[in-house]
């Protein structure tokens, strides 16, 4: 491979590694933590309505549109409202309007791995701090000297959340950091932080149409925060990308808060799934950490996580395994429909010892 061109940081990096998107048929795909249901046909009516002549037109810069949307949703100004190519854009402006350069952002050790990534790319100097023993996250550890913090609520790969109460603490007891709450998961039983965003100008909410909104191939983020951060953000897009969000995009966004009925009905139908299927791999000897999320996090007394995912795969059923520290053993979990949750178990007893 010829790098001779890369830059000092770029030979530096290490990349961020999706979750793998196989080709297959019959396939079983619970490793990526995609919605199981599609979006709202609103949504897909609204794209082809958007789909004609004025495409050849840039869509608004700001979206306007959409933030208008999202402000109503959220009872916020529009000022309040910062829009990007999805969550993980959104986050790397975080990045770089407010960490980079510093020396001490804090976030959990076990947690989303971009998080490193971004502090590789824009030169942020960090502190991981260990979850507990139960990977529950402990406000009392982030009370120590940061130039600010960032975790997901809930929690990635872990599923677990913090309360609404937990979080309001962990802003109020960092008055001089800013404090970035990334609720990508948010909306599966979890309590948004957002209503706290006219209180505290030290706090940056983040979500994504992805997961509740079946929106991932659209790539719909945004920001909820005090109007100088969202100004600060402004800044950052508007040097990098004045157009991030394409026509299509931000009318399906503004289509599926449109539908708030098919949202409800979906996003309850994950969350009943999910805890059956918690419970029936309880039953199945698994340990299976308490989820907010539209995932479960589960290890196997008998079996390593890397041997469980491998004998699945041969199965057809695709599931996550993270070879690190004190989580090689779990396997993370997308919560499918019942059919996919179902092949699931019978491959788990057919591999499991009876």
């Amino acid at each position: 491979m010829d790098n001779r061109f890369w830059s000092a940081r770029v030979l530096a990096l290490e990349p961020y590694e999706p979750g793998e998107q196989p080709r297959m048929e019959n396939l079983v795909k619970l490793n990526t933590n995609e919605n199981p249901y599609g979006p709202s046909p609103r949504v897909l009516a609204a794209i082809r309505d958007a789909a004609g002549d004025n495409l050849r037109l840039y869509p608004p810069p700001d979206a306007d549109p959409l933030k208008a949307v999202l402000a109503s949703y959220h009872n916020l100004d529009t000022a309040q409202v910062f829009v990007g190519n999805g969550s993980d854009e959104v986050l790397a402006h975080v990045f770089q309007a407010f960490f980079a350069g510093r020396r001490q952002v804090l976030f959990p050790d076990i947690t989303y791995s971009f998080y490193p990534v971004y502090c590789g790319l824009y030169d942020v100097g960090h502190r991981r701090v260990p979850l507990n023993g139960d990977f529950s996250i402990r406000v009392e550890d982030y009370q120590q000297p940061n130039d600010g913090i960032i975790l997901p609520n809930p929690n990635a790969p872990t599923g677990c959340a913090l309360p609404l109460t937990g979080i309001e603490r962990l802003v109020v007891n960092n008055p001089d950091a800013l404090v970035v709450v990334d609720e990508a998961y948010v909306d599966f039983g979890a309590e948004s932080a957002a209503g706290l965003v006219d209180q505290y100008d030290n706090l940056l909410v983040v979500q994504t149409l992805s997961k509740s909104r079946s929106l991932a191939g659209l790539r719909v983020g945004f920001a909820l925060g005090h109007r100088g951060l969202i100004e600060g953000l402004e800044r950052v897009k508007n040097s990098f990308n004045s157009y991030p969000l394409d026509q299509l995009a931000i009318a399906g966004a503004v289509a599926s808060f449109a539908d708030e009925a098919y949202f409800r009905q979906t996003r309850d139908a994950i969350i009943a799934s999910r805890e059956v299927l918690a419970r029936e791999l309880a039953a199945r000897g698994f340990e299976v950490l308490p989820s907010a999320a539209n995932f479960i996090f589960v290890r196997h007394p008998d079996y390593p996580g890397a041997d469980l995912a491998r004998l699945l795969r041969e199965r057809k059923i695709i599931v996550r395994h993270f070879a690190k520290p004190r989580i090689e053993n779990f396997l993370r979990i997308t919560v499918g429909t019942t059919e996919q949750n179902q092949r699931l178990l019978t491959a788990l007893d057919v591999i499991l010892p009876g």
